[in-house]
């Protein structure tokens, strides 16, 4: 018996080999006479009719994402206030996060669907960008919250506050206010640690300090984040959430960021093992 009756699918744009998949998918979910609700991309490379991100929200209880990291990322924040469960199948490079291929693609999910999974729930960031009293913008992260200069090769003065208390003032390229799950993207690259996915936490991971001193700072996921952009050395920047939206800000502005109440709700075969896709995806070494 099925697990889930109606699921909702979201991908890539395009690409062959999206289109190949997807169309093994929906074949799969026929025969299993499952309700489907397909987003705007996959239903163009279907040629079915598509279903409102919203209408998806509201009636499948099970999405499946055919892409890599970044779309189950974009599909994941279009659905962070329902809490429906994700699975992804990995049509991307790394897939920390879509750890299906597609050519198992049938075998792994006939277990997902009658139940069997390992099922991690994942911290969720919003981020909100003041100009004094006034919201420039707000968007949902769930991998980081990246502040950087917006053109030119210079860094940026900026002050940190954690639940109201100064932490400290440093110019950088930026500062990476990352999730668990984000710990194994930019903030892994730019010299922060990796945690367990399934931690409550935030790591700030400053980009390229000018200062020897400057480390990564990992803290309870109840944390109230302010970061405070100063003006004694003016330069124009931006926040990003995901490396997808952005927000352009000014000397003076203000990114207030804290952890979500509701999870992402991310599902796993069984045989998901955490620490052989870090061996894999990061070319560590192999158990002698």
């Amino acid at each position: 018996m099925n697990a889930f009756k109606t699921i909702g699918i979201f991908s890539k744009q395009n690409g062959q080999q999206v289109t190949d998949t997807l169309q093994r998918l929906y074949h799969f979910l026929e025969q299993k006479q499952l309700g489907i609700l397909a987003a705007e991309a996959p239903a163009r490379l279907l040629n079915i009719p598509s279903t409102p991100d919203a209408d998806i929200a509201g009636q499948a209880d099970l999405i499946i994402v055919v892409g890599g990291d970044g779309t189950l990322l974009g599909a994941g924040r279009l659905l962070a206030e329902t809490s429906l469960p994700l699975v992804g199948i990995n049509l991307g490079r790394l897939g920390f996060l879509v750890d299906i291929l597609p050519e198992d693609l049938a075998s792994v999910l006939e277990p997902i669907l009658q139940g069997a999974f390992i099922e991690e729930s994942r911290c969720m960031l919003t981020g909100t960008a003041m100009r004094g009293d006034k919201i420039l913008g707000s968007s949902v992260a769930l991998n980081d919250v990246v502040l950087h200069a917006r053109d030119e090769i210079r860094m940026i003065e900026f002050t940190t506050l954690i639940n109201g208390t100064f932490v400290n003032t440093q110019r950088a390229d930026g500062l990476i206010v990352s999730t668990p799950t984000g710990s194994t993207a930019y903030a892994l690259s730019s010299g922060g640690p990796i945690l367990h996915p399934v931690l409550e936490a935030i790591v700030l991971v400053p980009i390229c300090a000018h200062n020897l001193t400057s480390r990564p700072l990992v803290v309870p996921a109840s944390c109230h984040i302010e970061i405070q952009l100063r003006d004694q050395y003016p330069v124009d920047s931006r926040v990003s959430f995901d490396g997808q939206n952005n927000i352009e800000l000014i000397p003076g502005d203000r990114i207030l960021i804290e952890t979500r109440h509701e999870k992402m709700r991310l599902l796993h075969p069984l045989n998901h093992d955490y620490y052989h896709i870090l061996r894999t995806k990061l070319h560590w070494g192999k158990q002698p």
